[in-house]
This record gives C-alpha cells, sequence and structure tokens, in this order.
C-alpha cells in the first residue's frame, strides 16, 4: 500500500545548539543531533524542560484542588465517610471504565468498609453506554446515597435529574467534552469544562478518579504512598484510552510503568495472570499494556460482564487471579474468532462490489454481526483500505455502529451532517458511534458517501508516516538506544522517534520474505555499519530489494529479544526508491 512521507520540520539550528549546550553544561553530553532535534520538536527546548522530561516525578504532578468542582466532591465524600453512608463506585465497561473503578473502589475500601462500599459496571447490551436507570435504581433499592461515576456521566443530564427524584447524589469524574448543559450533580470533575481552569486537560477517566483520590488524601491529611501504589491500574487506562502521552499523564504513566516492572514488589496479580496469558516476556511499555492487557480486559464488557475485569483488577490472590484471568482471556478468545469472522466477511462484501471498491468511504450494515466487536472490524477495514469507515449491526430493532476515519477526515461532522436519517450519534474526529432505523441505512450510505467524497482529500487517502529526523545508520549503538529509551514512555502526543536513513542499501543475501508478508533485511550504509531490519506487511518490496539500487528507508529503532539473545533492530515503516 502507498504511503506518504511527511517530514517533520526540522528545529531553528540556533535552538538545537542551545539545548546541546544545556544539556553539556548539566553533565550530559554526546547526544545524536537527531534526538536533540526531536526533543526540541517536542518542546523539550532548555536544561530545565529535558530534566523534567527524562525524569517525570511525581512532584510534577498539579494540585488536585485546581479542577473545578474539587472541592464540592471532597466535601461529599468525607460526609459519606462521616455519616456512615453506602457509596457506590460505578465505570463504564472499558478499560478506562473499569480500572478506574478498580482504583477508586481499592483506596476507599479500607476507610468505608466491604458493607459500606461496591462498585458496579452497567451491562453493555441491556444498560448502554454510561450512567443507567438500572444503575440508580440499584443504588436507591440497596441505600446507596452516594454515586462516584467513573469515565461518563458528563453529559448524562436526564439521568442525573432521575437519580435527584431518587434521592441519590453523584459526584462525576469524567473527561470527555461535557455538551453545553451539566448534569446537577453534586461535583461534575472535567477538565474539559469550560468554566475548568485545570492547566492538563488530557487526563483519561481513570486520572479524574485520581485526582479525586488524590484531593481526598490531602483532605484529610494521609500519606500519598498508598494512593501512588495504584498507578500501575492508572498506567492501562491511560495506554488504554490513547490520550496523550504528554504533561501529568507521561508522569503518571511513567510511574506506573514502573510500578509494573519493578520484581522487587509484589505485583497486582491480576496483571501477573494477564501477563503470563498474553505471553508478554520481558519488561512492559504502553504497547505491550495496548496489545497484551486491553483486548482482554475489554472483552469481558464486549462479550459479555466487565464485573469480571473489575473482580481479576482485584484479585487478592494469585490463584483468584488466575481463575478470573482466565475466564475474561476465554473471552478474549471469543471475541477474536467473532472479529476475524466478520472482519473476512467484510472485506468480501467489498470486494466483491464494484462501486463500493471505487468510493471514498465504507458504509457495511448487516444484521447479524455480534455488536460487541464492530467497533474492531472497523478499523480492521479502514487498515485495508483508507477511508472512513462504518460499520452497522443490528441491535433492538435499529441499525447500531462505530465509525473510524484517516488522519485530517473528521467523521464525526460528516455524520453530523446525515443528522436527518439518524436517531441519535456521538463521538469525535476519529472515532463515534451512531444509530438509525434499519430502513435508513441505504439513503444514509449514500448521504455519507456524498459528504465524504466532496470534502476528503487524495492525499487524506493515503496512510501517512511522519518522519521525525534524518538519522546516519552509522549513529545507532548501544548507547544511542540508551538515550532513546530514557525518552519512554512512547504514546499519542510522544510517540517513539521515526527516523529516516537515506542511500542505504541491503547486504546482499540478507533480504528474504517472513510469513508470507514480512520482509527481514540487513540494511548497510556508506559502506558500513550493517543493521537488521523487519517490515511487517513490507513483502511487495522484495523484488525491488534485491535490485541493488540504493533506497531511502523510515524506521524506529527497537530492541530485539530472540531466544534471549538481543540485538537492536529497525521497525521499517516504509522504504521508497528514488
Amino acid at each position: 500500500m502507498e504511503k506518504r512521507w511527511i517530514r517533520t520540520p526540522a528545529p531553528d539550528s540556533a535552538i538545537v545548539s542551545s539545548l546541546t549546550d544545556a544539556l553539556r553544561v548539566g553533565g550530559v553530553s554526546r547526544v545524536p543531533e537527531a534526538l536533540i532535534s526531536v526533543l526540541c520538536q517536542r518542546g523539550v527546548c532548555g536544561y530545565d524542560e529535558a530534566f523534567a522530561y527524562f525524569r517525570p516525578a511525581l512532584t510534577l504532578l498539579h494540585e488536585p484542588l485546581l479542577m473545578r468542582d474539587m472541592d464540592r466532591a471532597v466535601a461529599r465524600l468525607v460526609q459519606a465517610l462521616h455519616s456512615q453512608q453506602r457509596v457506590l463506585v460505578f465505570g463504564d465497561y472499558d478499560v478506562d471504565g473499569t480500572t478506574s473503578v478498580a482504583l477508586v473502589y481499592s483506596y476507599l475500601l479500607p476507610f468505608f468498609g466491604p458493607d459500606r462500599i461496591d462498585y458496579y459496571i452497567p451491562d453493555r447490551y441491556l444498560e448502554g453506554y454510561g450512567i443507567s436507570e438500572a444503575g440508580i435504581d440499584f443504588a436507591a433499592a440497596n441505600d446507596y446515597s452516594l454515586i462516584i461515576a467513573l469515565d461518563c456521566g458528563v453529559k448524562s443530564i436526564e439521568k442525573i435529574a432521575y437519580a435527584n427524584e431518587r434521592g441519590v447524589d453523584f459526584i462525576i469524574c469524567d473527561h470527555h467534552l461535557p455538551g453545553t448543559e451539566l448534569p446537577a450533580a453534586v461535583a461534575v470533575l472535567d477538565p474539559k469544562r469550560a468554566d475548568c481552569d485545570y492547566p492538563y486537560k488530557e487526563l483519561s477517566g481513570c486520572g479524574v478518579g485520581f485526582k479525586l483520590m488524590q484531593a481526598f488524601c490531602q483532605d484529610q491529611g494521609l500519606d500519598e504512598a498508598p494512593l501512588y501504589e495504584l498507578l500501575d491500574l492508572l498506567a492501562v487506562s491511560i495506554a488504554a484510552d490513547i490520550v496523550p502521552i504528554t504533561g501529568e499523564n507521561r508522569v503518571l504513566a511513567f510511574h506506573g510503568l514502573r510500578l509494573l516492572n519493578d520484581s522487587r514488589r509484589p505485583q497486582r496479580p491480576g496483571f501477573d495472570a494477564l501477563r503470563e496469558l498474553a505471553g508478554l516476556a520481558g519488561e512492559l511499555n504502553i504497547s505491550s499494556l495496548v496489545f497484551g492487557f486491553s483486548p482482554r480486559i475489554n472483552a469481558a464488557g464486549r462479550m459479555g460482564d466487565a464485573k469480571r475485569s473489575v473482580a481479576m483488577l482485584l484479585a487478592g490472590s494469585r490463584e483468584e487471579a488466575f481463575e478470573k484471568a482466565s475466564v475474561v482471556d476465554k473471552t478474549n478468545q471469543d471475541r477474536r474468532g467473532f472479529d476475524t469472522r466478520i472482519t473476512q466477511e467484510a472485506l468480501e462484501m467489498i470486494a466483491a462490489d464494484s462501486s463500493m471498491l471505487q468510493a471514498r468511504s465504507t458504509v457495511l450494515y448487516k444484521e447479524d454481526w455480534h455488536k460487541g466487536v464492530i467497533g474492531i472490524v472497523a478499523s480492521r477495514c479502514l487498515d485495508k483500505y483508507y477511508r472512513p469507515t462504518i460499520i452497522l449491526t443490528q441491535s433492538n430493532g435499529k441499525a447500531t455502529g462505530s465509525a473510524r476515519s484517516v488522519v485530517g477526515f473528521d467523521v464525526h461532522e460528516a455524520i453530523s451532517e446525515c443528522a436527518d436519517l439518524l436517531d441519535q450519534y456521538g463521538g469525535h474526529m476519529y472515532a463515534a458511534g451512531l444509530t438509525l432505523p434499519v430502513e435508513n441505512v441505504p439513503a444514509f450510505r449514500a448521504k455519507f458517501e456524498k459528504i465524504v467524497a466532496g470534502r476528503i482529500t487524495d492525499e487524506q487517502l493515503i496512510r501517512p508516516v511522519e518522519i521525525d529526523a534524518r538519522l546516519k545508520l552509522s549513529d545507532i549503538n548501544d548507547g544511542f538506544y540508551n538515550l532513546l529509551r530514557q525518552m519512554e514512555p512512547f504514546g499519542p502526543g510522544n510517540c517513539n522517534p521515526v527516523f529516516e536513513s537515506e542511500q542505504v542499501y541491503a547486504v546482499p543475501g540478507s533480504a528474504r520474505v517472513v510469513g508470507t508478508t514480512h520482509l527481514k533485511l540487513t540494511l548497510t550504509q556508506d559502506g558500513h555499519q550493517n543493521v537488521d531490519a523487519i517490515g511487517f506487511g513490507l513483502a511487495e518490496h522484495y523484488e525491488q530489494v534485491l535490485s541493488g539500487q540504493p533506497f531511502s528507508v523510515c524506521y524506529t529503532v527497537e530492541l530485539n529479544d530472540y531466544r534471549g539473545t538481543k540485538s537492536l533492530q529497525l521497525r521499517v515503516k516504509d522504504l521508497r526508491w528514488a
């Protein structure tokens, strides 16, 4: 598949020189210019910024009371504590929601005791997303006077009004963009509120819950160390919810990963079980949490009861954790079977329809597809055809689905222009959900295609590869990689740098196709410095590599651990000939 290379503009040479000098004065020397350039691109332009970036200390966390309504939230929580009231911790059924619940419930349990605090996860199919009347009714029937809602609630105007009628108070901890009206809860904690001056806006839902616990801890004059022991849960939330790894999230993810990788301390049994079931050897990073932990935790909500995931996260022993995690893992295997079959069906539908092959968008509907995996299927179809994609199935007599988009195209806005055909919709630029009458699907497909075709550019339909800096292969060594690793954790907003090297060759006899679609080879430049490389899905370039002509390559640098033998390897994104 063709890709377009987008080279990040190089920073001003004076800024690069200034940071180089500042690091040298600070005792850090011999940093390759390519890495200095990347740091400057990411706003790290002086020694103080570099120190905070490479050593993200917990002292850099913002004061929680800066968040709007935090004082009211803490006052209501303390009232519940001292008045012997019961508290229900309510969370969404995805990874962010379940880790939020595990964190808040774990921290508050010693204060309230098991008889006065419990948790609740709504059923994805019976109750839907967010705060539900069923959850409120459960609270009222069981004498829970306060609900702490995590990763949801900021748009639940009617549900909170219903809770008020039933005498159930709410503290909302959300991170989604609010509407023009806020629900009438005791407190609405959301850094994205227009009237909230909290300095960092990109916390996960679990992050907002953590800030509430931090404020409670400070109000009660408690040592924050036990709260920091729960940052492993927050790191998983940050990874799974694809929030930027910048600012406060970077600090929280850094320390959460440190907990997950500290072999000297007892690990959370649930995460130990997930690590083993996912076959994750070595050190965990954001990527291994996204691809190893997240699908398994998510699967419980997609295919069954998300409370299973919370129970696994809260398990107190290895035996209990493996019992719970095995069920979650089996659910994930079932989920994978569904999404593999449905993805194959979806791709066959596109391939069999010439008009669909020529379209600028994909809209597919099949009534028996499993609702829990259609978002994954939309992503798989986008990977294949790289265009705005909507996958629909039938649920409760309606067509309901998930949308995914390409870089630079606002799929939520395009869907909103079809509002006359929809019952409801929501989301953001690159991912959205929608519901509509089944009979409206053909009209919606036609209108959505017309909107996309009239707005999307040819360039946006070519997958981009963003390149941070040019690099000589001779600069890649253990010292370079050790410096690169100190830039972790990598993720959105702080991605693993992508480098470009020009005029490289494949070492004769090194290129081969692995597993039918992958390209394995050894690269050389200027007649020296051979470096092993692998390009997943790049076997189409095999014959051209054998031609002996020089080419440019863009890649990330990683450590390959093969049967205990570790060596530096390039993860190739694309190759290009002059």
